[in-house]
């Protein structure tokens, strides 16, 4: 028989009880090389000031990839017209902006607001079929939109694009520049931001939850998950992630066309998360790095060959495997490190 306990004390918990609790906790933590990824990019505005615009198409690219990567990454939810929320952003951000409504923070906060909304709506769609019907279904909205910012010339530009896209100072005191400064950093404090609502979101419960889904539906809906709630909650929240990113691409450039819409944009942003990896958030900000890099590097030693050679990274990729080449990185990299040491 256990022992009585005395009037008043109570029974404390079992120690597994907690170790879910323990196991977010450890998982939120913050890394070195996390804050050494942050510091990197806001040093890039000093020692690389003649590559500014490129950095900053970097950040919204990692912003969109890291929208991708909540609902492909955490819950499993396949999309090939993820451009749709992109366009729909773009656009909305852009005509606020042509129509008189030139502030940067709200034309981002539409962006997202539409976005959220053509989300959530389209996301019933999502609840029922195989990956196979998502990926024809994400991709129908997509081309649908297209069409309709095609059609409707008079408000969209059509095929010339949306002219006279104006906006103002961000917060009224910075003045967008032909350098690319204030967008980057502009770009790089909203992806900044989102990406700590992520972080937070990932690794809470229902970042948990959207992990249990995208295992096994079926078990997480025995265990009492709702599942159909969460996978509307992530698909409308990175649908709106997406939106801001479209956003920021059309306040910087000031420029939107139904590009924007094509399924280039939404197979480029796949292509991202494959080369950075998946399920891990970095996963987008490295892809773009790397994509983004390699694309400026490529197309100006073969402009109309470029795309072949990221083509064959990502065969290598994929024959290869990510976790022989992460491993025959560290056998390279052994001798150096135990140099360091001695």
């Amino acid at each position: 028989m256990s022992e009585a306990l005395a009037p008043g004390v109570a029974a404390s918990p079992p120690a597994s009880v907690d170790s879910p609790r323990r196991l977010m906790e450890s998982a939120a933590r913050w890394r070195w090389w996390e804050y050494a990824v942050w510091l990197l990019a806001v040093a890039a505005i000093f020692a690389l000031p003649r590559h500014l615009l490129l950095m900053n198409e970097i950040a919204i690219l990692a912003l969109f990839a890291l929208s991708l990567d909540l609902i492909l990454g955490f819950a499993g939810i396949v999309s090939l017209g993820h451009a749709a929320f992109f366009g729909l952003g773009a656009y909305t951000a852009g005509l606020l902006s042509k129509f008189g409504y030139g502030d940067p923070l709200l034309g981002l906060a539409a962006a997202a607001g539409m976005a959220a909304i053509l989300g959530f709506t389209t996301s019933f769609l999502l609840l029922r079929g195989s990956d196979l019907t998502r990926l024809m279904v994400t991709l129908g909205i997509a081309l649908m939109l297209l069409e309709v910012a095609n059609r409707e010339a008079w408000l969209t530009g059509g095929a010339d694009g949306l002219q006279g896209v104006a906006v103002g100072p961000v917060l009224g005191l910075f003045d967008f520049d032909l350098y690319g400064r204030t967008a980057y950093v502009y770009s790089l404090t909203v992806l900044f931001l989102l990406f700590l609502l992520a972080r937070r979101i990932v690794h809470s419960p229902f970042g948990m939850a959207l992990r249990a889904i995208r295992l096994n539906p079926l078990r997480a809906r025995a265990v009492g998950i709702p599942v159909n709630v969460r996978l509307v909650a992530v698909y409308t929240l990175a649908a709106a992630f997406a939106g801001v990113a479209g956003g920021l691409s059309a306040q910087t450039t000031q420029f939107v066309s139904l590009d924007f819409f094509n399924f280039e944009r939404s197979a480029d942003v796949m292509l991202v998360l494959v080369l950075g990896g998946v399920g891990y958030l970095y996963g987008g900000v490295l892809g773009a790095v790397i994509f983004k890099v390699m694309q400026d590097f490529l197309s100006s030693i073969t402009p109309q060959y470029w795309q072949f050679w990221i083509g064959l990274v990502l065969v290598v990729i994929v024959l290869a495997g990510r976790d022989r080449i992460s491993a025959g990185m560290r056998r390279v990299l052994a001798p150096f490190a135990r140099r360091r040491r001695a």
